[in-house]
């Protein structure tokens, strides 16, 4: 072989090296992709793994989720500390126990006729002691029903003709009086008793055949009488100094809606609508022009309106409580037991009649929580986008939480600030938790006009009880066409 043949030979071997190291670096570059996309997978489906034990891991004392959605038994384990009183009735409690009444309707008198022993007529001898017992019971229930009869006479002297007049709101041939309607009415809106179990109840009770169709009238009746009511009940909220505000969904035709509650300690006021944002806040009409605090659990159309905020804390706590117990955050724990000290202080000031604490006192309750939040901060870093990737990071639940403490740090401490407003949402939460029970109960609304009915008659009758005044008697009046006002202040 010649040296060129030689040189051919070398540069083909040196050509099919090339070749095999070029194909080498290609399955090498497929592998470090490949590589990277399975690490990629790895971190996501990690990420999943724990977004869905910290899922599981929330339940009602850790989160905002009902103790229904609780989906296994565990002990409850509550942030209250253990009172020094006893249980049972507190001293001072009033009791429901029967009193004698000291006008019984009916006196029965079981006279001793005969002595038990030698037999001897006693009929004539004066009572020695007269010992009393007393049944309280109701007379057995019946239809009342009264009949109008009015005159009509012609005038022997012109020859006209006169009629009397029917009383206010007999209007019809036959029907029914105030007071059963108002029975029917208090069963399906107080008692949310289903519209089929009351014409039930009515009929063994009273044996009332009164059919579904004319309950729903007299519910769309009671509704029209009140609609005065419910604006000025609106009209008082909004000159309020503090009220609590709480929404959730119900069911309406099949649609999911949302019901609003705003209320204080003697006012309610309901309103169904199928947004849950400012739509909604702007047609309730309360919160556009007010101006005082308003609790409620940091939703975020509540911030779009100029009154001051505050959070209902308890909510606060939950996550805290998930952040402390599941994720092991120092800082966290450390933010309860901040927080309880400091609703333990408020409770102590207004035990002693005091509307506010020592400005001193709360600057340094203030310097500690940001001190935590701080330390937060330092151990929860913010998440960062990998370099040319472009839109907002998903942060951890830790993170949000740290952001949303510090962007609402005056709706945090307002409890604090003012004695005025209460530590938690709890009035708020109490006027909806029955709005859950129709749900279950009744089922869903079958129309808006019914929902709409349904809401401005509860809050009639969640401001009277409030107030200490009588249902049953108010929804009689308000059929008859003259409702009952509560107090407005």
């Amino acid at each position: 072989m010649n040296l060129e043949e030689e040189n051919q030979r070398l540069r083909e071997q040196v050509a099919e090296r090339d070749e095999r190291i070029q194909q080498q670096d290609s399955r090498l570059g497929q592998q470090s992709l490949l590589i990277e996309q399975l690490q990629a997978q790895i971190a996501s489906l990690t990420q999943y793994v724990k977004d869905l034990q910290d899922r599981l891991a929330k339940d009602s004392h850790n989160s905002s989720l009902p103790p229904s959605s609780d989906r296994f038994v565990r002990q409850p384990k509550s942030l209250r500390k253990k009172s020094e009183k006893p249980s049972g009735g507190q001293k001072g409690h009033p009791g429901t126990t029967l009193q004698f009444s000291q006008t019984p309707d009916e006196v029965i008198e079981h006279r001793v006729s005969v002595c038990a022993s030698c037999q001897y007529d006693l009929r004539q001898v004066e009572a020695c002691v007269t010992l009393r017992r007393q049944v309280v019971d109701m007379p057995a229930p019946r239809l009342l029903v009264q009949e109008h009869r009015v005159q009509h006479k012609q005038c022997p002297r012109c020859q006209q003709f006169t009629q009397a007049e029917f009383p206010a709101g007999v209007t019809a041939p036959i029907q029914y009086g105030p007071l059963i309607g108002a029975v029917a009415v208090y069963l399906t809106q107080q008692q949310l008793v289903p519209l089929e179990r009351t014409c039930e109840v009515l009929r063994d009770l009273l044996g009332a055949h009164m059919s579904e169709g004319t309950v729903g009238e007299l519910i769309q009746r009671t509704a029209c009488q009140l609609a005065p009511v419910e604006h000025q009940i609106k009209e008082a909220l909004q000159q309020a100094p503090v009220i609590h505000q709480d929404e959730t969904s119900v069911s309406v035709a099949g649609k999911r809606f949302w019901e609003h509650v705003t209320s204080t300690a003697s006012l309610t006021h309901y309103q169904v609508h199928p947004s849950r944002g400012q739509e909604a806040l702007n047609a309730i009409g309360i919160l556009p022009g007010f101006s005082g605090i308003s609790i409620h659990d940091a939703w975020g159309s509540y911030f779009l309106y100029d009154c001051t905020h505050a959070f209902c804390l308890v909510h606060l706590l939950r996550e805290l409580v998930f952040q402390a117990e599941e994720q092991g955050a120092g800082w966290a724990a450390e933010l309860i037991e901040l927080l309880l000290l400091m609703k333990q202080a408020t409770q102590d000031a207004r035990a002693q009649g005091q509307r506010w604490l020592d400005p001193l006192e709360v600057v340094d309750w203030e310097r500690a929580f940001l001190s935590w939040l701080a330390e937060g901060d330092r151990l929860t870093p913010r998440a960062t986008a990998p370099p040319g990737t472009k839109g907002r990071v998903k942060q951890s639940a830790a993170r949000n939480l740290l952001d949303r403490m510090r962007k609402h740090q005056s709706a945090v401490f307002c409890f604090l600030e003012d004695l005025r407003v209460d530590f938690d949402n709890n009035l708020a939460e109490r006027d909806l938790r029955m709005l859950k029970v129709q749900q279950k109960v009744s089922g869903c609304f079958r129309s808006p006009a019914g929902a709409h009915a349904f809401s401005r008659i509860r809050g009639y009758l969640s401001t009277l009880r409030k107030q200490g005044l009588p249902l049953l008697s108010a929804l009689q009046a308000t059929l008859a066409g003259r409702p009952l006002l509560p107090a407005l202040e």
